[in-house]
Order: C-alpha cells, then sequence, then structure tokens
C-alpha cells in the first residue's frame, strides 16, 4: 500500500516506518520535526521521503496525500508528555485533537480509505488493581489521555460518515530500541524511564528520579506494562494489513506482565553491570499507580504475540543503542 505515517521522525513511528518500508510498502514519513528527528526519518525510509509539515496546515497535508496517492495513514503525531499535558491543556487539546481532526478532514478529500492511530492505556485512567481490557470503563485522569480518547471518538465516527477503516491501538509502555540497533529512543526532554536509568548510569552525575515511593504496590513503585518498540511496530503492520472499510476498532497492545520501577532498575542493574543512581522524588501528578494490558483483542483480531518484549531484551536492545549513540541521533 502507498502509506503515510505521520509523526514517522518519531521513536515509535520510525521503527514502524522502517517495518513498513521493509515489508514493501511505499512510505512517505509527514513530521513537522518538532520533536521528531530528521535523521531517524531517513535511516527508517531512506532520503527524500520525508515531507515537512504540520497536521494543522490542511493545504501541505492535503498536497502531501495526494501527491503520494495515499491509500492509508498510521497517525502517530501528537505530543505524549504527561506532566505537559497537565500542565499545558490547551497545546495538547490543540495539537493532538486538532491535528487529528485536520488529518482526518484531509483524508476525506482524498478519500484516503485506512488510518492506524496511536493510542494509550492513558485513556482508562486508573483503574484500580484490575489488568486493563479494553471492555473496562474509559475515565482517563490527565488531559494526554483526555485528547487520545476524543481523538478515537473521532475516527469512530468519521469511520461511520465516511467508510474509513480505522484502528485504535492503545498501547502500553514503548520500550527498548530495534534489535539491529539502528534505530532507538531519543526524546528531548526525555521522561521515559528505561532511558533515564540507562542514562543514570552512562553519564557521570545523572541521577534517576523515582516518582513515589508509598504506591499501594508491593515494594512502593508504580507498576508499568513495558512493550518492545519492535513489537508495536509489528501490531502497526498487522493493524493495516486487516484494516476493513467502515469498521472502528480499538485493540490494547501489553504483555499482560507488570514491572515495578524498582524491578526496572535491578534489571537495567544487572544488564549494565553497574548500579543505578537514583533517588525518591513526589508523586507526579496525573500518574496512575499500575497499568497493565489484561487478556485482549490483539491476538485475535491482529494474530498478534510479542516476540521482544521481555523486559531483559527490552534494557538490553535500549541499552545498546544508547552505547553506539551517546548523544542520541546526532551521533548516528
Amino acid at each position: 500500500m502507498r502509506v503515510v505515517v505521520t509523526g514517522g521522525a518519531g521513536y515509535i513511528g520510525s521503527h514502524t516506518a522502517r517495518l513498513l518500508a521493509g515489508s514493501g510498502h511505499d512510505v512517505l514519513v509527514y513530521d513537522n520535526l518538532s520533536r521528531g528527528h530528521r535523521r531517524a526519518a531517513e535511516l527508517a525510509v531512506g532520503p527524500g521521503r520525508l515531507a515537512e509539515g504540520d497536521l494543522l496546515d490542511e493545504d501541505r497535508l492535503d498536497h502531501a496525500l495526494l501527491a503520494h496517492r495515499a491509500e492509508a495513514v498510521v497517525h502517530f503525531a501528537a505530543y505524549a508528555l504527561v506532566g505537559e499535558s497537565v500542565a499545558n491543556p490547551g497545546l495538547y487539546w490543540r495539537n493532538n485533537v486538532g491535528g487529528t481532526l485536520a488529518l482526518l478532514r484531509c483524508m476525506a478529500r482524498q478519500k484516503v480509505g485506512h488510518i492506524v492511530f496511536s493510542s494509550t492505556c492513558a485513556v482508562y485512567g486508573e483503574p484500580g488493581g484490575a489488568d486493563i481490557a479494553e471492555s473496562l470503563p474509559k475515565g482517563p485522569v490527565n488531559p494526554y489521555g483526555e485528547t487520545k480518547l476524543s481523538s478515537e471518538w473521532a475516527l469512530a465516527a468519521h469511520a461511520r460518515a465516511h467508510g474509513i477503516g480505522a484502528t485504535a491501538l492503545r498501547y502500553f509502555n514503548a520500550a527498548g530500541a530495534d534489535p539491529d540497533g539502528l534505530l532507538g529512543e531519543d526524546h528531548d526532554p526525555e521522561s521515559h524511564l528505561i532511558p533515564l536509568a540507562l542514562d543514570a548510569v552512562a553519564f557521570s552525575g545523572r541521577n534517576l528520579k523515582v516518582f513515589g515511593t508509598d504506591w499501594p504496590t508491593p515494594d512502593g513503585t508504580c507498576i508499568r506494562d513495558y512493550v518492545h518498540v519492535a513489537d508495536l511496530a509489528d501490531a502497526h503492520a498487522r493493524a493495516l494489513s486487516t484494516s476493513r472499510p467502515g469498521v472502528f476498532r480499538a485493540i490494547n497492545l501489553g504483555t499482560g506482565r507488570g514491572a515495578s520501577v524498582r524491578e526496572v532498575i535491578e534489571m537495567v542493574a544487572a544488564v549494565t553491570g553497574k548500579p543505578v543512581p537514583h533517588a525518591p522524588a513526589p508523586r507526579r501528578p496525573g500518574d496512575p499507580c499500575r497499568l497493565v494490558a489484561g487478556s485482549g483483542l490483539a491476538g485475535e483480531e491482529l494474530g498478534w504475540v510479542p516476540r521482544f518484549s521481555d523486559l531483559r531484551t527490552v534494557v538490553e536492545t535500549a541499552w545498546q543503542w544508547r552505547r553506539r549513540h551517546p548523544g542520541g541521533y546526532r551521533s548516528a
């Protein structure tokens, strides 16, 4: 298929764009590069396959879809920092929801038939101690989750109105790097636990903050379900190939296994052979205590089984990329 990947210069977007291109799809990356990396897009799909533009620039986006004769969109372009969304909700509503609505309008005008949307388990909010299945009520506790859920509603409405095949993939904590070491995780600022823990090991003077040590969990730290980025990329490709016109579906992507912050710190120490300098810090507003996927639709709908998402493999691939690229994509 001829596919446009919005946000394809970002972390998960670049991994997915590379997999799609390697699988024979004709891929164009559309990204404003405000938080992505030109180098990541070039490594993923080759030079000359990046259209630089903003989703809110509908003329530019219309031109990109038309020039590429796009048949499908894989949509990653969004802001994704929970704390930032709490401090600046207007930024998130304008970019995440406004950008998605602009994209859907352009898709309808250009008759693009399918979309796979990068959603999040944050749409469920704080579900308590239960593993999260797709059928659970939605109750996001931060603006980031609210904007993703609102975008899902927009996708469902456009699927009904325009016959678009739409899939929202609600994934849990993306982590790891390409097993071959070509692509990795490089955010500025970095907010994810595993790269922050690796940086605390790699760079002297860094100290990992543990946000809350009094949560109602066995060791007092938050629990998350870590999913390898290569497995997430595979799921997006599968969602694209199984998309059905006029049908909206929302599917969790998780392993069903949770790891606490302390367990991640211990794994980073085991993989690197060095202790992780860390210190307790206050809880962050908008942080749920436990987010772990229950048995869901990914296997049934997509035939998806994660292959790289055990915690050791996640940390090992992330460490391999960080050691080779201590300056991120600037050293790639």
